[in-house]
């Protein structure tokens, strides 16, 4: 419960750090912000994606490596699982978590949905970059419609 409360603190501190430099920042401050988020998240993902089992890196299929997403690195970072994971089997998946925890503090009002995507930059990244220590080049974006609902759509990229 304590390293909840205590990672949740530590993303939103990251992200007000980022949007407090500039009290007004226009499109390619926003843009900056995002990307160091997503930065860090991936350079995260890759460290958890380096302390994996190594058990868990003798993935046969990429659908494999997204359930293990969605189950085993879900819990190990929100305490909870990935609600749904749907697959157009040609490399495109949507994982949905219709509860995401960094954003049921903001879920009380519409006014907050587009505040949400700098909320899930870092997220974004942490998908990314553990997917890339598994071997697989991917492009991870996200949409929100209500909160404190998300969706991640992960694209995997073939040479």
């Amino acid at each position: 419960m304590a390293d909840t409360v205590l990672f949740e603190f530590l993303h939103s501190e990251m992200v007000a750090e980022l949007w407090a430099h500039e009290p007004d920042p226009g499109p390619g401050g926003q843009k900056m912000s995002l990307s160091v988020l997503e930065g860090m998240g991936f350079r995260v993902g890759q460290a958890l994606g380096e302390r994996l089992p190594r058990e868990t890196l003798a993935f046969r299929e990429e659908l494999d490596v997204l359930k293990f997403l969605c189950k085993d690195l879900w819990v190990a970072v929100f305490q909870k699982q990935m609600d749904s994971l749907r697959t157009n089997h040609q490399g495109t998946y949507v994982l949905q978590d219709n509860s995401f925890p960094l954003l049921v503090r903001m879920a009380s009002g519409l006014q907050y949905v587009e505040e949400a995507p700098k909320f899930l930059a870092f997220t974004c990244g942490l998908l990314r970059g553990t997917l890339s220590t598994l071997g697989i080049k991917s492009l991870v974006t996200t949409s929100v419609a209500a909160l404190p609902a998300s969706k991640f759509q992960v694209v995997i990229q073939r040479p």
